[in-house]
């Protein structure tokens, strides 16, 4: 599905949040660790820009960017190409529930908008726990449900009427963009994903709501 739609998902990302998705992003990256030469992995990292995001904090000596959906990892190393990261930024194809990587690899991990597609969202957090660093960090963008009501409503008709539609007409695929809003919809989020992280073993964790709730910025530290 993700392969299908690659050619239209970063004029979709930024269309269909009104261009929030660059700041969501920028958020991320405020909240890494301490440390000028950090190593990092971003999982389901489609085309590439939160790896990229990432790397234009000047405080990352290595980015591994994995994802299985081959087409979008083209598309991000053409990204990586013309900025001229290469030396730093690498894609690969691979699964975020069986990572080919060595205990302890990675300063920092994250994720944005991928962990809801996870078959087995548990099995993924403990694969993220087990490459980190002592004191590294995982951090999680997803979207969540605004729990105010006057937000509420008005979200959840633009989820359920206006984003199918555009999502299909933009990108010519009606089924991936019903399918974003379901997941949306039956994903845990706030507290209860936050439980989640702590029962795989993270400590410190925390949700930082963005935009009136529409997303959410998971936080967890492997001690």
């Amino acid at each position: 599905m993700f392969d299908r739609i690659a050619g239209r998902y970063d004029l979709l990302n930024h269309l269909l949040s009104a261009g929030c998705d660059r700041r969501w992003r920028r958020l991320v990256v405020s909240l890494l660790p301490q440390g000028s030469s950090l190593s990092v992995l971003d999982l389901a990292c489609g085309t590439g820009d939160q790896l990229i995001a990432l790397a234009a904090s000047g405080r990352v000596a290595q980015g591994v960017g994995l994802d299985l959906a081959e087409e979008m990892l083209a598309i991000g190393r053409e990204k990586i190409r013309r900025i001229r990261l290469e030396r730093t930024l690498t894609l690969l194809n691979g699964d975020a529930e069986n990572l080919g990587f060595e205990q302890n690899a990675f300063d920092a991990v994250t994720i944005a908008f991928g962990i809801r597609n996870m078959t087995d969202v548990r099995r993924s957090l403990g694969e993220i726990l087990r490459v980190l660093k002592p004191g590294g960090r995982a951090l999680i963008l997803e979207f969540s449900l605004p729990q105010r009501g006057f937000v509420r409503g008005p979200y959840l008709f633009y989820l359920r009427h206006i984003l199918p539609r555009l999502g299909a007409l933009v990108s010519g695929d009606s089924t991936a963009y019903r399918y974003l809003k379901e997941t949306i919809e039956t994903f845990p989020h706030g507290e209860v994903f936050c439980q989640i992280m702590r029962d795989v073993g993270f400590s410190d964790v925390s949700a930082t709501p963005l935009t009136l709730g529409i997303v959410s910025i998971y936080r967890g530290d492997r001690q």
